[in-house]
């Protein structure tokens, strides 16, 4: 706990503000809220999301993973999430350290540092939730406290950083961090079809496209998608673009069946009746009120944030 109070204390004062902060450390965020926020759809990449204090739930189809100080997120893929802050007040605010995941440093890692006989098989999971072990919460402080020496940055982050994914590669993730790293695993072929989705979520290509991207028969891709996502490939597809058409009627004040053409969408009714699936409400009803919601700076730290 003593050790915990440390990285609070260091994250309460890097975060005089709520919201998402790019840090001088490469590849890491900092991210504070000071009270609950209403779930968004956010994008998480391959990532480690390491809470210091609050709580914050990830949804991901129909699964819910609640993560907080004793547990840490890991993000093996690109994944359409729901994210919501649950648990934060002005006091004791949601604080989260975000670091992206290098796949070439990890690749490096797992060739020096082979998996222990006791170490399991991990199943392709996209995300996943982990004990946080005091030896890694100690490696997460020695990279923060950078941040108080920006000068020593250059020559001792890297340090911390190998530590961090160290301690992850031997850890209860280390399984599903191996098959990240490892170009022949089914979680990194997943991954390359997944990032062809994202090329082209808007284009009427066949989604078996991407079976051949990830090297496998048709029904051994929607199997193992679905088993890394919590998503069907189809399914995927359809939250990238409900996403993409939510920022194009915010951020752009798009109508919905202009936003719904942007996106792929031939059909404005079935645009409708996708939207009304997965967020709740008609997109018009649904952005009128995103729009007229007040502004508070937790609600913009969650467009900001992804973890």
């Amino acid at each position: 706990m003593q050790n915990l109070a440390q990285l609070v204390d260091i994250l309460g004062r890097q975060t005089p503000t709520d919201g998402s902060h790019r840090c001088p450390l490469p590849g890491v965020k900092l991210i504070r809220s000071s009270s609950p926020t209403m779930p968004m759809p956010v994008i998480y990449e391959p990532t480690l999301c390491l809470v210091a204090q609050g709580r914050k739930r990830a949804m991901l189809g129909n699964s819910s993973y609640v993560y907080d100080p004793t547990s840490y997120l890991i993000a093996s893929v690109d994944l359409p999430v729901m994210g919501s802050v649950i648990e934060a007040t002005p006091d004791r605010p949601y604080l989260c350290l975000q670091i992206d995941l290098d796949m070439d440093v990890l690749g490096e890692m797992i060739v020096r540092y082979p998996p222990r006989s006791s170490q399991q098989p991990a199943k392709a999971a996209g995300l996943s939730l982990n004990r946080t072990t005091p030896p890694l919460l100690d490696a997460a402080i020695r990279l923060a406290r950078l941040l108080e020496t920006p000068e020593d940055i250059d020559a001792l982050a890297p340090l911390a950083m190998s530590e961090i994914l160290y301690r992850l590669l031997s850890g209860e993730s280390g399984a599903t961090i191996r098959q990240m790293a490892q170009s022949d695993s089914r979680l990194n072929q997943i991954a390359r079809a997944i990032v062809w989705i994202k090329t082209h979520f808007r284009d009427a290509c066949p989604i078996e496209m991407a079976a051949e991207i990830a090297g496998m028969s048709r029904s051994t891709f929607h199997v193992h998608f679905k088993a890394t996502t919590s998503l069907s490939p189809l399914e995927y597809r359809t939250h990238l673009r409900l996403q993409e058409a939510q920022r194009l009627m915010v951020g752009s004040g798009l109508d919905a069946a202009s936003a719904g053409f942007e996106v792929g969408y031939a059909s404005p009714s079935q645009f409708s009746r996708d939207y009304s699936r997965i967020f709740g409400m008609p997109p018009s009803k649904h952005v009128a009120g995103l729009k007229h919601e007040p502004a508070s700076p937790s609600r913009r730290s969650e467009r900001a944030a992804a973890a």
